[in-house]
């Protein structure tokens, strides 16, 4: 059988308790714990220190999240003005690389046209995914009409008396036309 885990609400209980008992029924002499001697006092005071760690854990943390949440909305709020300025700046400056590189943003790169070679592969892939997925353009959708023929079908039972259920099937659709 598997132990459940424990969580920092479970285990920030079970220090709490461990002092409260510590405190209804205290030990009636030191302990000797891990090679180390303990009076009731000094390890409720461990124990009390491991409690205020754990609690500036999730403090810390709390605050970590709100300063996540802080910055999220700044970005929201800022991003489309940086976008803007940095498009500005490479419209403005898109010939001077040394000039962007101070604004710390690199020159636009020249777009390569296709070969003729990639433009026909393209082309073929398209025309090859279109036929995979039977898409048709709207001219070819244009005569193809869903037409739904309803078949009543009845299960015999030896309990019950036969209740028929609808079943709809749909019809084959034309072929389609060639656009012209």
């Amino acid at each position: 059988m598997s132990t459940p885990k424990v969580t920092k609400v479970v285990a920030a209980q079970r220090i709490r308790d461990l002092v409260a008992g510590t405190m209804k029924h205290p030990p009636s002499g030191p302990l000797t714990l891990g090679g180390k001697s303990f009076t009731a006092d000094s390890l409720i005071q461990v124990l009390q220190s491991l409690e205020t760690a754990m609690s500036k854990v999730d403090e810390a943390k709390a605050a970590w999240k709100d300063a996540l949440t802080v910055l999220a909305n700044e970005k929201a709020k800022r991003d489309p003005t940086v976008r803007a300025y940095r498009s500005w700046l490479a419209a403005t400056y898109g010939n001077a690389p040394a000039t962007l590189a101070a604004f710390g943003l690199a020159p636009p790169k020249a777009r390569t046209p296709m070969s003729a070679d990639a433009k026909a592969i393209a082309a073929a892939k398209r025309k090859a995914t279109r036929a995979a997925r039977h898409t048709l353009g709207p001219k070819q959708k244009a005569p193809i009409k869903g037409d739904v023929k309803v078949a009543v079908v009845t299960t015999p039972t030896a309990t019950a008396p036969a209740t028929p259920a609808l079943v709809a099937a749909p019809s084959a659709a034309p072929a389609p036309a060639k656009a012209t």
